[in-house]
């Protein structure tokens, strides 16, 4: 593994592992297939021993927790069978289903690629590869239109052979020797994995080789016969959140059970984990203690011992050459230094441990401008950031002791992505760029030279003639500017009768940004649909500082800048309340499940996939526990203070005319536990209100273990939206 990605290497762990990311849900794991065009086990009950209390006196729904037991399973089926018929029959499902899932086959997406060795590897879902295929090809041969791909595992087989519903969920590849790997397999799409050892050369596992029952585990290879394990070790191993509390160096050959213990942490901390990571002919070996989500001790071995590394809390580590790297996320005062929160510092690594803490400031943020990440080839260090949530990048070099910086040109407007290829090779590297009407392309380029050479670009899904992208700001209640963009029809009539869905997240420091979204385009802006995109407080537009705004007891400003850019909309006459949808998951789902509870005036619709919805006990299911430090603690009465005035399973009222809602998610979620869609839709039936239900049986967090499940499910969510947002339903309407 290259240092180049450990700058966001815990960000990526903790927030696309362990938090509700957007991504992982139904539509946007459409979105990202699209794009790429490329806790507990959620078989355990999660209900605790004793009654829980929901807020509202006993909690009569709590057997809607026990994820597979055959009541639950059977309430589930009714209100599938309802939500399916209502929307099945509409004229427009269909089409949509049939059109997203030809996208999703599509052969045109483009392949993106990583490099091991000689080879660069790919994995590959569609019509004929259901499940996918691991494969692999040569640059040369990737260049072209039409590469030859050498298949490395056919997922489809494995599962046939072994009669096992396999998702692929990842690999870890042996450094430098490129011929082992440790192979991520996911029954049904769980985060929960079963880990394997493969030998490429012969593409088969090894018998007898580095193996794990399912559970989610967390490994690395230290060396060709030891590799660092976090996994489920038995009663008493794991966290609160359901990761692993116990990292071990395991030795070939020998007993998990004697496997030597490195680092132990707390039950109430999110999980522990140790890494090797290859950095410029250097190797550093670190495990990681995460005590919160966002706060975290490190360590490098050196020699037999572990030595701490001096940080604040919430800095995240990683290395460049003989540079350390640590990204603050608050002020950090040392050595009569002030350092702003959302910087990203430069110190010798060999003198830092000594006690030396003269830093070099490689990134210094702004009030509208944040880090969004980096990354390394041979001789540089590249950083993207976020100026006004459009992407900016930089050549960094170290030489001389000396640091250089170097602007790369890059489109003023849409979202860039850049990776090196192999940073002990060359300055070779890809970058991606998207907006919300253009097709992604993939581009070859090598540092300092200022030419790319474009190797794959998306068809168009849809037609973009006649659209336009546009950026905006709302005012939110205490006055602080949010920005959206929006996707519409050039020269909108601002009549306030245009079909709009207004789509947001807010949470854990995850930016929102444009990206070509081929089934928003062809489901929604060809139908006629403005689309809008908030960047609100609580994720990472505009760094930490934006996201701390509304943590915990704060984040109520979140939803006051969502409906900010909602009320915007309807100032400007774009839409209004009776042709306006909204849309989330995961941590976006609990904004949508806010939204209708706090202002169910102001929209028609709406779409909440995989949610966070009892706010009560969100600690108490599956990973919710890791997410405390996001939300607070409801076990605190203080904390529960400000929790319970906006959780929505506890503020949901047979008074209140709601909009419609459908709500989506899947049993096999092991990390936001379906109970929170379960019971909101059995207190809202039970009080009188229409709303919709579907839950994919597969699926994990992502919602759809498959592109055929992704399509429909979001052809069902579509379908909900042109159905209730119409100027015809709402013409009906009293």
């Amino acid at each position: 593994m290259n240092i180049h990605w450990l700058v966001d290497l815990v960000a990526l762990l903790r927030k696309c592992l362990h938090s509700c990311h957007p991504s992982l849900f139904a539509a946007a794991c459409l979105m990202v297939v699209l794009v790429s065009v490329r806790g507990a086990d959620a078989t355990q009950p999660g209900v605790p021993d004793a009654p829980a209390k929901s807020g509202m006196g006993e909690d009569p729904y709590l057997w809607l927790e026990d994820v597979t037991a055959e009541r639950s399973l059977n309430w589930v089926r009714e209100q599938n069978a309802l939500s399916t018929r209502e929307l099945e029959s509409s004229p427009s499902f269909e089409p949509i289903r049939s059109r997203l899932l030809a996208i999703l086959d599509s052969k045109e997406r483009i392949p993106y690629v990583t490099k091991h060795g000689p080879y660069y590897y790919n994995f590959w879902r569609d019509q004929t590869n259901v499940r996918g295929v691991w494969r692999r090809t040569s640059l040369e041969e990737y260049k072209k239109p039409e590469p030859a791909w050498e298949v490395v595992l056919d997922l489809d087989q494995l599962a046939s052979a072994e009669k096992e519903n396999w998702v692929w969920k990842g690999y870890h590849i042996l450094y430098p020797t490129y011929d082992r790997c440790l192979i991520l397999l996911s029954r049904g799409g769980a985060d929960a994995t079963v880990v394997r050892e493969f030998d490429l050369p012969a593409k088969a596992f090894v018998k007898d080789g580095f193996t794990l029952p399912e559970a989610k585990s967390e490994v690395a290879w230290r060396n060709r016969d030891a590799i660092y394990v976090g996994t489920d070790f038995g009663p008493g191993s794991l966290t609160d959140s359901g990761y692993p509390r116990i990292v071990k160096e395991w030795k070939r050959k020998s007993p998990l059970a004697e496997a030597k213990v490195i680092l132990e942490g707390k039950k109430a901390d999110i999980s522990v984990s140790a890494g090797v990571v290859h950095d410029h002919g250097r190797t550093y070996e670190f495990a990681s203690r995460g005590v919160t989500f966002f706060t975290s001790e490190e360590y490098l071995r050196q020699g037999d011992q572990w030595t701490p590394i001096d940080k604040p809390a919430d800095a995240m580590v990683s290395t460049f050459e003989d540079q350390l790297l640590l990204r603050l996320r608050s002020d950090w005062q040392v050595n009569g230094s002030t350092y702003a929160a959302g910087s990203l510092l430069a110190a010798d690594f060999k003198q830092y441990l000594q006690g030396d803490r003269h830093f070099e400031t490689l990134f210094l943020p702004t009030p509208r401008k944040s880090l969004a990440g980096t990354s390394a080839t041979k001789n540089y260090l590249v950083v993207n950031e976020l100026d006004n949530v459009k992407n900016r990048l930089y050549a960094l070099q170290h030489k001389n002791g000396q640091w250089t910086r170097t602007a790369l040109d890059t489109p003023a407007f849409g979202s860039v992505s850049l990776t090196g290829i192999d940073a002990d090779e060359s300055d070779d590297y890809f970058m991606t760029v998207t907006d919300f009407l253009t097709p992604s392309s993939l581009y070859l380029g090598s540092l300092p030279s200022a030419g790319r050479e474009k190797l794959k670009s998306l068809p168009a899904y849809f037609k973009a003639g006649g659209l336009e992208i546009s950026q905006h700001e709302a005012t939110s209640k205490d006055g602080t500017r949010v920005p959206y963009f929006q996707v519409s029809r050039t020269n909108l009539v601002l009549n306030s009768a245009n079909p709009t869905l207004l789509y947001g997240y807010g949470g854990f420091e995850i930016p929102m940004l444009p990206n070509y979204n081929a089934g928003v385009g062809s489901a929604w802006l060809e139908r006629g649909g403005v689309y809008v995109l908030a960047n609100i407080r609580g994720g990472g537009e505009f760094g930490p500082t934006w996201h701390e705004a509304a943590r915990k007891q704060n984040r109520q400003r979140a939803y006051d800048d969502f409906i900010a850019v909602a009320e915007d909309l309807a100032a400007r006459k774009v839409t209004s309340p009776k042709h306006l949808g909204i849309q989330g998951g995961s941590n976006g789902g609990l904004l949508m499940g806010v939204m209708l509870t706090e202002r169910p005036d102001l929209f028609k619709a709406v779409v909440c996939q995989v949610p966070l919805l009892d706010m009560r006990r969100f600690n108490k299911l599956l990973a919710g526990a890791s997410w405390m430090d996001e939300y607070g603690n409801p076990d605190k009465p203080e904390e529960w203070t400000y929790l319970s005035k906006y959780s929505p399973y506890q503020n949901v009222r047979a008074s209140t005319q709601y909009p419609r809602v459908l709500f989506t998610t899947s049993t096999r979620d092991d990390r936001v536990h379906p109970g929170h869609a379960r019971k909101m839709v059995a207190r809202m039936k039970e009080q009188g209100h229409d709303v919709l239900y579907y839950e994919n049986i597969e699926g994990g967090h992502g919602g759809a273990a498959n592109n055929k499940q992704a399509a429909y499910m979001s052809a069902l969510a579509y379908t909900f939206l042109l159905k209730e947002l119409s100027p015809e339903s709402s013409a009906a309407q009293p």
